[in-house]
This record gives C-alpha cells, sequence and structure tokens, in this order.
C-alpha cells in the first residue's frame, strides 16, 4: 500500500500545515505549477514525483515533464497540469485518454478541488485544487489517498485555510 499526498498550483508558496498532514505519506505527488523552491523543499521531505505547470521556469521544466504516466500498486496514473475533466478533456489530450485510458488521471491548473468518476473510461479523475496563496481560489486545497490491490481508497479532501 502507498499513502499519497496530492498537491498543486502551490505557485512559489508552501504553507507549512502541508508537512504536517502529509508527514503519514510515503509520497508527494505535484500536478504543477511549482513555482519556486517549492520542489526542493517537497523532495528533501518525501520522495516526489510531478509534473510542470504553465507558471514553472526552464528549471522545473527540465525536472519535470508536462505529463507522467507512471504505475504504482497496479494502478495506471497520468498526471498532466491541464488536462482538463471527464466531459472537457484538453484537446491535446482528449484522443489519448479515450484511446488508452489511465485508471486515475491527475490533473492542476484550475485551482478548484475536483474529484469525479469517469464512467465512460473506468477512470477516477482527482484535482487537489490550489494549495499556493495566488490564483481566484478562496481556499488552499490538498488531497490525501490510498492506493493498494489495483484500487485507490481512504481519500480525504484536506483545506489548508484561507489563501
Amino acid at each position: 500500500m502507498k499513502k499519497i499526498g496530492l498537491i498543486s498550483d502551490t505557485h512559489g508558496y508552501l504553507d507549512d500545515a502541508v508537512f504536517k498532514h502529509f508527514e503519514s505519506c510515503d509520497e508527494i505527488w505535484h500536478a504543477g505549477d511549482f513555482g519556486p523552491d517549492v520542489a526542493d523543499k517537497l523532495a528533501a521531505f518525501k520522495p516526489l514525483k510531478g509534473v510542470y505547470g504553465n507558471i514553472d521556469d526552464k528549471l522545473i521544466r527540465a525536472e519535470f515533464p508536462e505529463h507522467l504516466r507512471f504505475n504504482c500498486e497496479e494502478v495506471d496514473v497520468w498526471m498532466t497540469h491541464i488536462g482538463g475533466y471527464p466531459g472537457k478533456y484538453a484537446p491535446n489530450i482528449r484522443a489519448e485518454i479515450y484511446n488508452k485510458p489511465p485508471k486515475l488521471f491527475i490533473t492542476g491548473h484550475s485551482h478548484i478541488l475536483k474529484v469525479m468518476f469517469d464512467p465512460k473510461i473506468q477512470c477516477l479523475h482527482i484535482n487537489p485544487g490550489a494549495a499556493g496563496k495566488s490564483g481566484w481560489h478562496k481556499v488552499k486545497t490538498l488531497i490525501r489517498f490510498c492506493i493498494s490491490d489495483e484500487k485507490i481508497h481512504t481519500l480525504e479532501a484536506i483545506e489548508l485555510g484561507n489563501r
């Protein structure tokens, strides 16, 4: 079993509460728009996977890909920053997600915490919202969940307070 801490859209700000909420996690996954210094702080704390976002500079883009597809506990995971959501997938990923759907599709970008199941492709979509102070969201959010035995479970949406 793996316990995952999922975060996105930090835009260079990392709330101290993130470390408390992710203390029991095995890995941290960041769905883009890290901003300066965030990746280093997270990677020093726990193993880190991530994708770059539209505000990330060339250093982040050199370290993290635009799309990351991998297996975790036999679950096919696809993470990208701008990917849309069920019924409104981004044009650049639409064909691939329908032709070879993952079991878990993770995005960021919208600053809207969203967990939706897409029955057309049997895929769970998660967007953890935004954990930073920049943007139009009112509350900083992140998500914790577990993956084991090919299942995604024990999902918790966490509010970190007003931005």
